[in-house]
């Protein structure tokens, strides 16, 4: 199998197995594995209301949860990173305790209304002071993540969902 920058070993075979290293060309990896967020998607992502986020301890255990808060729950620091609030909640610390364990994380934005997705995965760490601290002072702790890879998707098998305001 060759080597490959963009796809572990696992990624590679699976295309292999199932015939898709040609939807990889070069121009379609130039324009969708991404070390930053474009421009063009920072405000959608700071105006998303929730997101959803992956996170593993030092074994490989995973765990995903739902991160909600409404538009601004993102700060765009630069291209790179981002950073959001860590909510007080029932204290298990499941995702904090990853991420001091893992850093490695994965986010997954969704916007219901037009089928919009966008993948974020990077390095986090938790903060309980400091600069960070700013972007949310009425939060006990950040989470501020360093950018490694972006990857946009497309619409396809995403529901359409309305608010319930809407549906009344």
């Amino acid at each position: 199998m060759p080597d490959d920058k963009d796809f572990h070993a696992g990624e590679m075979a699976a295309q292999q197995r199932w015939q898709t290293i040609h939807l990889w060309d070069q121009v379609r990896r130039t324009r969708l594995l991404l070390d930053h967020i474009p421009e063009e998607f920072q405000e959608r992502v700071h105006q998303a209301p929730f997101f959803f986020l992956a996170t593993s301890d030092d074994h490989g255990a995973c765990d995903c949860s739902f991160k909600g808060g409404g538009p601004g729950l993102i700060q765009i620091i630069n291209s790179k990173q981002l950073a959001f609030p860590d909510f007080n909640g029932n204290g298990a610390f499941m995702s904090v305790g990853n991420i001091l364990k893992n850093p490695q994380v994965g986010m997954l934005f969704i916007d219901f209304s037009d089928g919009a997705r966008l993948r974020v995965n990077g390095r986090a760490s938790v903060h309980d002071d400091g600069e960070v601290m700013e972007l949310f002072p009425d939060h006990p702790r950040v989470i501020l993540v360093e950018i490694e890879q972006v990857v946009p998707n497309c619409a396809a098998h995403v529901p359409k969902l309305v608010p319930l305001e809407e549906v009344k």
